[in-house]
């Protein structure tokens, strides 16, 4: 019994010593996968936030003081141009007319008088140029009544919307006072801020006779079905910010678009050869990223990276790596610093083309 249980003992040791012999075995058998940076012309996304503005956007205001008789449209409707919206009492200014009137008919007769009396040598010419300024002042004063009384009359002055209401029928209005807003939305301006070296990139890089396309996404986080065009960049940059404006126009057939808005400008930028490397051959630590660089003879190195851009699955990298070096593509997690590993190079293409089998 006792010769049993040292064989049993005997065998279990080297079973065991066995297996761990095989796992090592197995550990220093296993071949990592490297690919190399790729230089390549790509390009990326650049979202900036925006404000929404009406191409055009006016204050409706009464131009003469008086009661507000009526309002012809409702807040939020769409309106012609030349169509009616609010009419001030006009029976003050209908009576300076008739006045206005009336006078110019007198100073007419008079001035007809005068010129019979000066074509007969009665009266000097001197008088005959005063009755034909007293007749010339009175049809200046049937003018300005009648603007006076078309000024009660207000109309759109473009297709456009209402805003909301800032007076009621039968308000007293006093001259200048805010009525309501008018938005013409068949096109749109958008307005959005560009840090400085973003815009010294955008003005080298962009072609003069080519005006560069934009997208807008609104905020439901869905795309806006235009597309729209950079048109003017302001004169000046925001010292306080660092950023200068950036206008963009965007065509709004279905008013889907409002005035006041706001969104996210996707602007594409293009980068020309730019190193590229997946984003899963890199590791963070303490807010650093690293990835491990294979030299000749298989020894794992941990190098520090810059990021200088992110795209779908993959780094554009700025600092710390070039198209020579062999970057660790899988395995992160069981290789150390300064190890030496047995690996097999992947074409660096064919790996960006399988990104998505790739990926964890």
């Amino acid at each position: 019994m006792k010769k049993n249980a040292i064989f049993i003992g005997l065998m279990a040791a080297l079973c065991t010593i066995g297996c761990n012999s095989h796992k090592e075995e197995k550990k220093e058998e296993r071949t990592f996968v490297v690919t190399n940076p790729v230089a390549m012309d790509t390009s990326i996304v650049k979202e900036y936030v925006c404000q929404i503005h009406s191409i055009r956007h006016i204050e409706l205001r009464a131009m003469e003081k008086g009661y507000l008789q009526k309002i012809n449209i409702d807040e939020g409707q769409k309106v012609r141009k030349g169509q009616q919206m609010f009419q001030i009492m006009p029976n003050i200014y209908q009576a300076e007319l008739q006045k206005a009137k009336a006078e110019g008919n007198a100073a007419f007769i008079e001035y007809k008088n005068t010129k019979l009396l000066a074509d007969s040598k009665v009266v000097s010419p001197n008088e005959l140029a005063l009755s034909k300024a007293k007749f010339d002042r009175a049809n200046a004063e049937i003018a300005l009544a009648q603007t006076h009384l078309g000024f009660t009359s207000i109309k759109a002055l473009f297709d456009g919307v209402i805003d909301h209401f800032h007076v009621r029928e039968g308000s007293m209005l006093e001259e200048g006072e805010l009525l309501t807003t008018l938005s013409d939305n068949s096109k749109m301006w958008v307005y959005f801020n560009v840090p400085e070296a973003e815009y010294l990139n955008y003005i080298v890089s962009a072609d003069k006779n080519k005006k560069e396309k934009v997208n807008l996404r609104m905020a439901n986080n869905m795309q806006f079905n235009q597309s729209g065009i950079v048109e003017t960049i302001e004169g000046e940059f925001n010292n306080e910010t660092g950023n200068i404006a950036f206008r963009a126009t965007f065509p709004n057939p279905k008013s889907i678009l409002r005035h006041g808005e706001t969104g996210t400008i996707l602007m594409t930028v293009p980068l020309k050869n730019v190193l590229i490397i997946p984003q899963k051959t890199t590791f963070e630590v303490l807010d650093k990223r690293y990835v491990f660089v294979i030299d000749k003879n298989g020894v794992v190195r941990q190098r520090e990276i810059t990021i200088g851009a992110t795209l779908e699955n993959l780094f554009i990298v700025k600092k710390g790596l070039d198209v020579n070096d062999h970057i660790l593509l899988d395995g992160l997690r069981l290789v150390k610093n300064n190890e030496k590993v047995k690996f097999n190079v992947e074409n660096p293409k064919k790996v960006l083309a399988t990104l998505d089998v790739y990926a964890e």
